[in-house]
């Protein structure tokens, strides 16, 4: 039996879909319909040729409702989290008359297309591109947007000249910035009900509740459900595994989850705050973090994934964790209408394994802002700059006393270990030493003690072991100097 029906807009017009599994992606939706420019290439989330752009209804600090584009993985993104939201395709983009949408003609001039696979996915990543008016303008911009995008035959010179035509006439309107007020009667016709979604097919449910009150309700009903946010790691079980998922609560419409707090001196972070949503917030804040979080996945991957998610997936790597722990994260995590408060170091139990009870989820991150006197740096070793997991991860908050002792050293690993730690031999070994090089060639002795590393594909234990002790040499000379006046320090 089918209940619910899925309610977007795309092509100018509501669509309502009906008798499709809840765990359809995206992509495979597409394809049936005979949209067939958006190909399939990974499955994964990584190649980009599915990349679609999905506009949701914002409002600016004027008050002024507008519509937000971010390009988006269509190939494990669950159809279903479309409701009340704006697809683009490629198909989308021309005119009624045939005539083509300026990023499609700047790729033609450019000559930036060979065998054509890739080019749909280019193409959705760069009109993301050029609406999103708050991003930078120049190479670094046009890099971070199309790295999740591969090419394999055309090259990323020409696409590159495109993406530059593109960004130097930014400004100038095109139709569906003249259509806007359009579009968003359209999305506002199609915002969810009150009491959210609930969609079912065949032994498949699929539940959006908008708050709090209604998830309680949803978990009591499903119990065994399955959590998810961005789906950048759930969408993977059903493509690339092919697991039946028989229960699915999605957490992305969950209002309470949803918002960003900064008070105290840290930031509280609603788990379901997207990492491109995050980042503004971060590269004010704490810029050395926002670094890291830049190089999770890509842009695609980013506008998806979810800080909560990250962390409630429990990865031995850990893209966040421990940049986190160093500096003295703590959860809200809520169950059934009760609250508990974990610090994230407390969080783990084992290799993927948490302290979440059932049905109980992270709900908040409250993350504390280095102090003027700290200095915080947090870096990635991985064998691709972007795209990639990281080998080793570390990250280090520092005080030092008037006398160029430690007064106290925060640390966080990634991939040393079963889960995201702490190296506390290391942390108990600085503090009353002084910050010199030859304190911290002694100290490598102490890190030593705190991990017998992972050995895989990735990485071996010994290249590991070496890696976590130059990571702290390098924090070393990267501190030896006096702190910037008036902020924490930062790599």
């Amino acid at each position: 039996m089918m209940s619910g029906a899925v309610r977007f807009v795309q092509g100018g017009r509501v669509v309502e879909v009906h008798g499709v599994s809840p765990t359809t992606t995206v992509l495979q939706w597409l394809r049936s319909q005979g949209r067939t420019g958006t190909k399939e290439g990974c499955a994964e989330g990584d190649c980009g040729a599915c990349t679609v752009v999905v506009g949701d209804l914002v409002t600016d600090t004027a008050g002024v409702p507008r519509v937000r584009y971010r390009a988006v993985n269509a190939c494990i993104l669950f159809l279903p989290m479309l409701h009340g939201r704006l697809l683009l395709t490629v198909e989308d983009l021309a005119a009624g008359d045939g005539a083509l949408h300026p990023v499609q003609q700047a790729l033609v001039d450019a000559h930036a297309s060979q065998c054509g696979f890739c080019t749909p996915g280019f193409v959705m990543a760069l009109f993301a591109l050029v609406h999103d008016e708050g991003a930078p303008t120049g190479d670094d911009a046009i890099h971070d947007a199309l790295a999740g995008n591969l090419c394999r035959c055309t090259g990323y010179r020409p696409i590159v000249d495109a993406a530059r035509r593109l960004l130097s006439e930014r400004g100038t309107r095109d139709r569906f910035d003249r259509a806007e007020a359009g579009i968003i009667s359209l999305l506002q016709s199609v915002e969810p009900a009150p009491g959210g979604l609930t969609l079912a097919e065949g032994d498949t449910v699929f539940l959006a509740p908008p708050t709090l009150d209604a998830l309680s309700a949803a978990v009591s009903h499903h119990p065994d459900a399955v959590f998810v946010s961005g789906g950048t790691d759930v969408g993977l079980w059903v493509t690339k595994q092919g697991r039946e998922l028989p229960a699915v609560i999605h957490l992305g419409a969950v209002e309470e989850l949803l918002t960003i707090k900064e008070q105290d001196g840290s930031l509280d972070i609603g788990a379901a705050v997207t990492y491109a949503r995050l980042l503004p917030l971060l590269r004010r804040r704490i810029p050395a973090f926002a670094d890291l979080v830049s190089r999770i996945g890509a842009a695609q991957v980013r506008n998806m994934g979810t800080l909560g998610g990250n962390i409630a997936n429990g990865s031995p790597i850990g893209d966040t964790m421990p940049a986190l722990l160093a500096l003295g994260a703590s959860l809200g995590l809520y169950r059934h209408g009760a609250w508990r408060t974990v610090a994230l170091e407390d969080f783990y139990v084992g290799r993927r394994q948490t302290v979440l009870m059932p049905g109980e989820i992270v709900a908040r991150v409250v993350i504390p802002i280095p102090k003027p006197d700290e200095r915080f740096a947090v870096w990635k070793v991985s064998k691709r700059r972007d795209q990639d997991i990281s080998a080793v991860c570390a990250a280090f908050r520092l005080r030092l006393d008037g006398q160029g002792r430690v007064d106290s050293l925060r640390t966080g690993y990634g991939g040393m270990a079963a889960t995201p730690a702490r190296a506390r031999s290391l942390e108990t070994f600085l503090p009353g030493r002084p910050w010199t090089e030859e304190t911290v060639t002694a100290a490598r002795a102490a890190l030593d003690r705190d991990f017998a590393p992972l050995d895989d594909m990735r990485a071996s234990s010994d290249y590991r072991r070496l890696v976590a002790g130059n990571l702290l040499l390098r924090f070393f000379h990267d501190t030896a100097g006096p702190a910037p006046a008036g902020e924490a320090a930062h790599d």
